[in-house]
């Protein structure tokens, strides 16, 4: 709560230093610590409601879609028939939703840690928390790690909707996070996870792609763009165990009668195209490491 004062929130951490994201806050709606974390819900003046996790941003409802839609779409598209998935975190529903909307997606597993913020986005983000009510919904509160380890080979698709490398979210940016992973998905199987922002965390996101090409194939990072999040900009890091995947070219094209039908306000099969272009800046750090390391043929990622 002290990062509330005269009617703004401002997201200060030293993960984003000398900067901060702030909004005009019009009133408290929740505030309780959980077993976890320190969880937030204010309602903004321009932005809806606002999910505040340790005092980081976690969605608005506002611009909650470009990034949920993506994260959760460019795995899906990327895969031949995804039937069942499993999304780790992802309290907010905002990911199932748009899950669920895939028309080959059977089951859906979802393993979230805190209680607290599934209650609060039902009550406080209904758009976004109405696929609870899923039939296709195993839901487990309850540690992911754990839940992976008896669910071996089981996943065509596993999401990590995760908060940023601090807290309870920081072993899912390890490397043994991602062997788990791989172990917990099909032989054809395809990861996405939140793979942070290029203008503040490249180092991180270029450590990351490069235990994931030890481990996988196939690998690659892609972003979305999207105001409340620190500079704007957020990635995904996503592996197959298929060598043939090309994350930048969708298996499954999307109609703009499709994307009606779906909903969907940000994600469309140019926009993931897209997605794997980088900026020059960062192309050179994460892109010109595939052609050292021998595996530019593999990695497909449509930027070269």
């Amino acid at each position: 709560m002290d990062k509330i004062k005269d009617g703004w929130f401002s997201e200060i951490n030293a993960l984003w230093p000398g900067q901060a994201m702030s909004l005009q806050v019009e009133e408290i709606l929740f505030h309780e610590k959980s077993k976890f974390q320190d969880v937030i819900v204010f309602k903004s003046k321009t932005y809806g409601n606002v999910l505040v996790l340790d005092g980081v941003i976690q969605c608005t409802e506002r611009d909650e879609f470009s990034y949920q839609e993506m994260l959760a779409l460019i795995p899906l598209n990327s895969h031949p028939k995804p039937r069942k998935v499993l999304i780790i975190g992802g309290g907010d529903g905002g990911i199932l939703r748009e899950v669920i909307k895939h028309p080959d997606v059977e089951q859906v597993d979802q393993c979230e840690i805190d209680q607290m913020v599934i209650d609060v986005s039902k009550k406080y983000l209904p758009e976004m928390a109405e696929s609870f009510s899923s039939p296709k919904l195993n839901l487990l509160v309850g540690d992911g790690f754990e839940f992976m380890k008896k669910h071996q080979g089981q996943y065509d698709v596993i999401i990590t909707d995760s908060s940023d490398p601090v807290g309870p979210a920081s072993t899912l940016f390890q490397k043994s996070y991602y062997e788990l992973m791989k172990t917990a998905l099909k032989p054809d199987g395809i990861l996405a996870c939140q793979g942070e922002c290029l203008w503040l965390h490249l180092e991180l996101i270029k450590g990351m792609l490069a235990f994931c090409r030890s481990l996988f194939p196939v690998s690659d990072y892609a972003f979305t763009t999207i105001p409340t999040y620190p500079s704007g900009q957020i990635g995904f890091v996503l592996c197959s165990k298929n060598p043939d995947t090309m994350f930048s070219t969708p298996v499954r094209e999307l109609s703009t009668e499709d994307v009606a039908q779906m909903k969907l306000k940000y994600y469309n099969s140019d926009i993931h195209r897209a997605a794997f272009i980088l900026p020059e800046f960062a192309r050179k750090v994460l892109k010109t490491d595939t052609v050292e390391n021998g595996n530019a043929d593999q990695t497909h990622n449509g930027t070269n």
